[in-house]
């Protein structure tokens, strides 16, 4: 009989040794004269890798936030370039507390390649707006920075061909697509959306770098006077009770701190005549979900902090984090008596401190200037905007869009006609006070 033989391709040393003493058997009875040949596999470490596709085969678009979960949370377990605003369970609550409320319908674009690897994904979200139907990132004014979320190895590669032709599938659900207040680098990474046509935001984000030595940035990002003044303060805040800095642990401390945080920033908003967004129908049941419920052994996706001062909480900051940076969400201080202590940066020192010792690298105040950024945000990040058409209908309602977009970043980046507008604002906020 021809011999035969068997190459065999083991890596694990016990089945190498069993296939060995095999080979040695006497055997009494004849048998078939067989060759074992055994290949031992390369080490792990000297294999090639597998070359990861990263071609779009197929674009779906969902409509149901618990359909698309899968291949949002595989995305993110990838580690997706994105911001913490475009966490799924973040945005999942966004949706259920405040998106149904003013009439948002869920329209996710995934796309895979050949073998049905998310290859990103674009949490957006559909409402009708002067009677089209306009295509935006989920999380409204909840969200600080719009992104969508991109494996890496897509990221770097992908052209605006590629975008457009995912973008050709949404005009099946929308006549337009407004994506606002997008970060023109995110991560080291450039945003692919900066390939399509767009247009500088209104605003800047304001961030800085950390470093694990706090002292060593505090040195850095001001002077011996200004250190020797904030101690003045923390003094003075003592003198009115014990102070102490803390994160709310529990939905109690959760609720605490937001019972503070919405009368005073309803008290803020009022006194400068500004909508109070925060007074929106479903807002407060969207943060405290987001500060207390969360995905699988995930931690809720927004932490809240308070400094008070016994019994009185005197400032609060909500945020998340995300790839080494804490964003900042929402803030507020008490007014009075205590608001001449500046509470508020008290209570942003010490929260950049914890960011260090929990070697987080970057600290972000959101979009918009102020002057209480400038400690330890001095870095301003420019954001885009886009305004794309995607049938007929939509394009007078897109060029309408961006102008009026246009003309609100000439206003707010003009120190004299944005000093106009606070103004009248806070006297029709007087004037409206009055009896």
């Amino acid at each position: 009989m021809r011999a035969q033989a068997i190459c065999l391709h083991y890596s694990n040393p016990l089945l190498i040794n069993l296939c060995e003493a095999v080979t040695s058997i006497n055997y009494s009875v004849p048998v078939p004269s067989m060759n074992v040949v055994l290949l031992r596999s390369p080490p792990a470490e000297n294999r090639l890798p597998a070359v990861f596709d990263g071609r779009v085969a197929r674009v779906a678009v969902f409509d149901d936030m618990a359909a698309v979960a899968p291949h949002w949370l595989a995305l993110e377990s990838a580690g997706a370039l994105a911001t913490p605003y475009q966490r799924h369970d973040f945005l999942a609550l966004w949706q259920r507390h405040i998106g149904t409320t003013i009439g948002v319908s869920p329209c996710i674009v995934v796309a895979f390649n050949a073998g049905g690897t998310p290859l990103f994904l674009w949490p957006f979200g559909v409402r009708r707006i002067a009677g089209l139907r306009v295509a935006e990132f989920l999380g409204g004014k909840h969200a600080n920075f719009n992104m969508g979320l991109w494996r890496r190895e897509v990221a770097g590669k992908i052209g605006a061909d590629d975008l457009s032709a995912a973008l050709a599938p949404l005009a099946e659900h929308a006549d337009a697509v407004t994506l606002v207040n997008q970060p023109l680098t995110w991560g080291g990474t450039t945003n692919p959306f900066a390939l399509l046509p767009h247009q500088r935001s209104a605003n800047f984000g304001f961030s800085g770098a950390l470093v694990s030595d706090f002292e060593a940035l505090l040195r850095a990002r001001t002077n011996a006077a200004g250190r020797k003044k904030m101690r003045k303060k923390e003094r003075t805040l003592a003198g009115y009770g014990d102070v102490r800095f803390a994160r709310a642990g529990n939905a109690d401390e959760v609720r605490w701190v937001l019972d503070a945080f919405f009368k005073q920033k309803a008290t803020r908003m009022r006194t400068m005549g500004i909508h109070d967004a925060f007074g929106e129908p479903g807002v407060r049941r969207f943060i405290e979900a987001a500060a207390t419920e969360c995905d699988a052994d995930a931690a809720p996706p927004v932490e809240l902090y308070a400094l008070s001062v016994g019994d009185i909480i005197v400032a609060t900051m909500g945020g998340m984090i995300g790839g080494g940076r804490f964003c900042a969400m929402f803030n507020s201080i008490a007014p009075g008596r205590f608001a001449v202590e500046s509470p508020g940066e008290q209570l942003i020192v010490r929260l950049v401190r914890q960011c260090c010792e929990r070697g987080l690298t970057s600290f972000d105040l959101g979009i918009g200037n102020a002057r209480y950024k400038t400690l330890f945000c001095g870095d301003a990040e420019p954001l885009f905007d886009s305004y794309l058409p995607l049938t007929g209908r939509g394009r007078a309602g897109s060029f309408a869009f961006a102008g009026a977009s246009a003309i609100k970043r000439v206003i707010k980046q003009h120190a004299p006609l944005w000093g106009l507008v606070r103004a009248l604002r806070r006297l029709r906020a007087r004037l409206s006070a009055e009896p």
